[in-house]
């Protein structure tokens, strides 16, 4: 029965998206939605793009073995991120009418930055999409009761997504946006009420985790704990603001006010709504402790959908199981459309295809996200790493290279090229030293390439002066 209930909603999905591609005639409504969307649709579009397989399943199982401290990075730091964009970002970069992230490198910078941007952000997406194409493969091997094997899974449900992602771009990842979170919100908040009658109540669950010191956020002990703890904080924080998802959400508004409103709220929505998935793992060890036990040593990431199969009635298996599907689908598909289209805009049309007219941009377009598509599911097929951690592995890249670059260049006037890539190299070559040599130690290579990349800023934009200035004083 579930699996055809999932067929169904699948289906649905398909339409609304195929429905919004009628609204796409150029590349600017691919891209940014005509830059028409109203404040609902950018709320719904902000929240759904980060409440993905990472929220429902990673997080969830992270704060089963960890507790608040394991999950700093997310849903801490992610919701953190998107109200410092919201506030500090959008209006300026809405103020700018560009159609990319890696256009904002350009225009401040020069074509050599945008380049190197360009890549180092679109690599970042390769962990981020994978996580949900890994986890869609999961959705369909559990709901078919194990006929569809996790990698057909995974061929499944990137097709979906590439269809309407294709065709609709960001006018039908936005809609489908919108219904996803109508789902996700209500699937979620029915489970929760089913669940914590089962497992004595909201009070009980809390006073339990509070006891079994779940609950505490900060680490107790010296700077040896707080570094990493720092790290890992500031890694979404910071390093998903150079992204292009939250570029193209911010910059698809209808005008600047909504764009900054839009985001704020919508990283709030996903801060309360991401204890939800915590809430319903940590529940079922209450109401199964011996199987759950097991599972947390061996599988923490199938908690949640077990508990959701053997201990809910229909109704909630195919909320929920709707619910994260819709989760997974909005941000794979924004994940997929992002570097897509930094590729066609950033790279194609200024090095190799200059003079694309906008009808060959945006079939141009469409066949980047086919073909990423299609690399993305290679990785994915060949990862081992948990969803967890793809995702926040996806962000150390842009930290440590492009974060630095970007907030300078809004806010400090002498911010120039050659600071900019200095910051760059010295972000990057310190953060992979660190990794390949010191990654176990107290230091984070990551917050050691922040570190590297905002000397690298300082230095490179004002010792030029200063040596100009000594040089003329002694003539």
């Amino acid at each position: 029965m579930l699996i055809w209930f999932v067929i169904l909603y699948l289906l649905l999905s398909v339409g609304i998206g195929i429905y919004a591609s009628t609204r796409v005639h150029n590349s600017r409504d691919f891209v940014v939605a005509g830059r028409n969307l109203p404040l609902p649709i950018v709320t719904a579009t902000v929240f759904a793009t980060w409440f993905g397989a990472e929220t429902v399943l990673g997080i969830s199982a992270t704060f089963v073995k960890e507790g608040l401290g394991g999950v700093v990075a997310d849903p801490f730091g992610a919701s953190m991120c998107l109200v410092i964009a919201g506030l500090f970002f959008a209006p300026l970069l809405y103020r700018m009418n560009l159609l990319t992230i890696g256009d904002y490198y350009r225009a401040r910078y020069n074509p050599s930055v945008e380049l190197i941007m360009t890549i180092c952000i679109m690599i970042s997406y390769l962990g981020w999409v994978s996580a949900q194409v890994t986890a869609l493969g999961l959705v369909f091997n559990m709901v078919s009761g194990g006929t569809i094997s996790q990698q057909a899974g995974m061929v499944i449900g990137i097709s979906i997504v590439l269809g309407y992602t294709m065709f609709g771009g960001m006018w039908s990842v936005a809609l489908l946006d919108f219904v996803q979170m109508t789902v996700i919100m209500a699937g979620m908040l029915l489970i929760a009420i089913l669940v914590s009658d089962d497992a004595g109540g909201v009070s009980n669950v809390v006073s339990h985790a509070q006891a079994a010191g779940k609950l505490q956020l900060f680490p107790s002990g010296g700077y040896e704990v707080w570094i990493p703890f720092i790290g890992a904080a500031l890694t979404m924080m910071l390093g998903s603001i150079p992204q292009q998802d939250v570029f193209q959400r911010m910059t698809s508004a209808k005008n600047e006010k909504t764009a900054v409103r839009g985001t704020v709220l919508g990283g709030v929505l996903y801060f309360g709504f991401a204890f939800v998935p915590m809430f319903l793992a940590y529940s079922a060890t209450l109401i199964d402790p011996k199987m759950f036990s097991e599972m947390i040593e061996t599988d923490s990431q199938m908690v949640l959908p077990n508990l959701i199969l053997y201990h809910t009635p229909l109704v909630a298996q195919v909320f929920f199981f709707g619910a994260l599907l819709s989760a997974i689908m909005s941000t794979a598909s924004a994940t997929l459309l992002a570097p897509s289209v930094m590729f066609t805009e950033n790279i194609l049309k200024h090095f190799a295809l200059q003079h694309m007219s906008d009808k060959q941009m945006l079939r141009t377009m469409r066949i980047i996200v086919l073909t990423f598509g299609c690399i993305v599911l290679g990785f994915a097929l060949n990862s081992n790493a948990s969803i967890f951690k793809m995702v926040e592995n996806a962000y150390k890249i842009t930290l440590v290279g492009a974060f630095v670059p970007l907030a300078f260049g809004l806010y400090w006037k002498r911010a120039n090229t050659q600071g900019a890539l200095v910051s760059i190299v010295m972000g990057l070559v310190s953060w992979l030293v660190m990794e390949k040599f010191y990654g176990g130690g107290i230091w984070p290579p990551q917050l050691v390439g922040l570190l590297m990349s905002l000397t690298g800023m300082l230095a490179g934009s004002l010792l030029p002066n200063m040596m100009r200035r000594s040089h003329h004083s002694h003539t």
